[in-house]
């Protein structure tokens, strides 16, 4: 275990995550649900990261998905979220209560998604354990640490920054749930 090791699995996984560009989204969800639980969403979403880590691929065999149909049932989930953003129409209904939402859409699919769990599934060809499980520990702090600081970031950008950056990301949102469709979608069909 090298720290080249460590540093390359912590930004792959920062990178896929993207829990920056998810701001805009958790601040609609925080809103629309009346509350996010960091601490919980943050375990759950790094307890998900750790089992896949290690049982992951034998997991989705067990239940007869494979990580291609994984993978395109989670780009499902955040494409209807990025139209939320983009269109303003609600798909997600919150009940006002945070419990609700920490964990379903936040935990996953929005922060331990898909794409998020493949990747370690696919780290794991080309990497030690360790360096894998010191990554995601990492990735786990910072999106508690974004996750804490949400009201202060809204305050930050005020209400015409959040609905500028808002759209742009539900754009962005989109895109990506088309790769990851469409990079997985061609091995289902048959």
């Amino acid at each position: 275990m090298t720290l080249d090791e460590i540093l390359t699995v912590t930004f792959t996984l920062f990178a896929v995550i993207d829990i920056i560009g998810s701001i805009p989204l958790l601040l609609s969800l925080k809103e629309k649900m009346g509350g996010i639980h960091e601490r919980k969403a943050s375990l759950v979403s790094g307890a998900l990261m750790i089992f896949f880590l290690f049982v992951g691929e034998s997991f989705l065999g067990i239940l007869g998905v494979d990580v291609k149909s994984f993978a395109v049932g989670g780009s499902i989930v955040i494409f209807i979220l990025g139209l939320e953003m983009v269109l303003g129409i609600e798909f997600f209904k919150g009940d006002a209560d945070p419990k609700s939402g920490t964990v379903v859409p936040i935990a996953f699919p929005l922060i331990a998604g898909s794409g998020t769990l493949t990747t370690i599934i696919s780290l794991r060809s080309s990497y030690a354990e360790w360096p894998i499980l010191i990554g995601i520990l990492i990735n786990v702090v910072f999106v508690y640490l974004v996750l804490h600081s949400l009201d202060f970031i809204s305050r930050l950008l005020g209400k015409a920054g959040m609905l500028a950056i808002r759209k742009f990301f539900g754009v962005i949102l989109l895109a990506i749930a088309l790769k990851i469709f469409a990079g997985n979608v061609g091995g289902l069909i048959r």
